[in-house]
């Protein structure tokens, strides 16, 4: 989690599949407790995109890691 705080990241499905299709993606984070759909989804994005995958235990965890205010599903760290 700390990686999301020190580097660049974006937040959000949307934006975090256009981060991995435009090969920017380094890692993903996923929490837990999202929706079944969304956590395969992303695994097997990720997956067919040779992304290194991390799990928060919450998306409020998740969220505060991101510095954002409402629950996140998922987010990434992006190259700069």
């Amino acid at each position: 989690m700390e990686r999301l705080q020190n580097k660049n990241r974006v937040a959000g499905i949307k934006q975090v599949k256009k981060a991995i299709l435009a090969q920017k993606a380094e890692a993903v984070f996923i929490a837990k407790d999202c929706d079944l759909y969304i956590i395969e989804e992303m695994e097997n994005l990720c997956s067919e995109n040779e992304v290194f995958v991390v799990y928060a235990e919450t998306m409020k965890e998740l969220a505060k890691a991101c510095r954002v205010e409402v629950p996140t599903a998922v987010a990434a760290t992006v190259k700069e």
